[in-house]
């Protein structure tokens, strides 16, 4: 054999034995992997904080309740919301300090039930969603009536009551992502009878101060029992920015929100929705079914 044939086999043996071990590697790689995958670059969600899955919301059972509908942007409804949460959109993100303690989180209760609040907590969540640098965690905290997870068409699971229960549960296992690329859901979770103790707990404070410092672009929306019906509501508007009062117009007598109002006394800033309204304030546009209020930048005694 000549010593050029010799080199060409040498050659060979060296492609194929590279060959072979590059393969090696390549499967040692994938069972690591598979086993233990790599570290998450800086900014992205570790493996106990992965995403978690996508539920898609029931828009034909949405629309049947005649809540908002992102295929109509420009219907009287969306404007209405429009106007309702721009000003708290303002005092959420200022563009100087205004003096509000977490003020992207906003609570949104009534007097008594039946008045409208979870039509307008889910309403207002929809509508922030539309904004294209805002995200929005919508929360049902009406712990002891949960509603939302079912006007969305979404099936119940854990939530707020097992992450403030269960100390092994990361936040991410109980969040619900939807469909909606900057709406995600936190539902009420289990039932439990301490429930408003739960809702007062230091665990509850910690989760607020998270939620209100940890994500600066993310409004919290909460959906709250009546004020007179549960005592939980008067405890979670101790720990938020801003308080959004329902009142059913024609509806709730005027004592009624009175009294309402002096449970939100500790609250800097407390506006009001009239909802169920046939009246226009003056324009036409306004006259169907529901109507928008006056939004009050301080609460009044007025």
């Amino acid at each position: 054999m000549s010593i050029i044939e010799k080199a060409l086999n040498k050659a060979l043996e060296l492609e194929q034995s590279s060959t072979q071990k590059g393969g090696e590697r390549a499967q040692f790689a994938q069972r690591a992997a598979d086993i233990e995958p790599s570290s998450p670059a800086p900014g992205t969600a570790s493996k106990s904080e992965a995403a978690p899955k996508i539920h898609p919301i029931d828009w034909d059972l949405v629309k049947s309740k005649g809540m908002l509908a992102l295929d109509a942007p420009h219907g009287q409804l969306a404007e209405e919301y429009r106007l309702i949460k721009r000003p708290l959109l303002m005092n959420a993100f200022p563009e100087g300090d205004n003096g509000i303690e977490r003020a992207n989180l906003i609570l949104v209760t009534s007097s008594v039930p039946g008045e409208g609040k979870t039509f307008t907590a889910v309403n207002l969540a929809l509508s922030i969603a539309m904004e294209r640098d805002k995200t929005v965690l919508l929360i049902d905290a009406d712990v002891a009536k949960p509603s939302i997870a079912g006007l969305l068409g979404i099936p119940a699971q854990k939530g707020l009551i097992d992450l403030l229960q269960d100390k092994s549960l990361g936040f991410s296992d109980v969040l619900i992502k939807t469909d909606i690329p900057n709406l995600t859901l936190l539902p009420a979770g289990s039932l439990d009878r301490h429930s408003t103790e739960l809702l007062a707990s230091d665990a509850m404070k910690g989760l607020a101060k998270e939620l209100s410092s940890r994500y600066p672009d993310r409004a919290v929306i909460f959906d709250s029992p009546p004020l007179l019906a549960a005592s939980q509501g008067a405890v979670l508007a101790t720990l938020v920015g801003q308080v959004v009062l329902v009142v059913e117009s024609d509806v709730t007598p005027q004592y009624i929100v009175q009294e309402s109002l002096s449970k939100l006394e500790s609250c800097e800033v407390v506006g009001c929705v009239l909802n169920k309204t046939k009246k226009g304030f003056g324009f036409k546009y306004y006259g169907y079914g529901y109507g928008y209020g006056v939004y009050g930048q301080q609460r009044t005694e007025s």
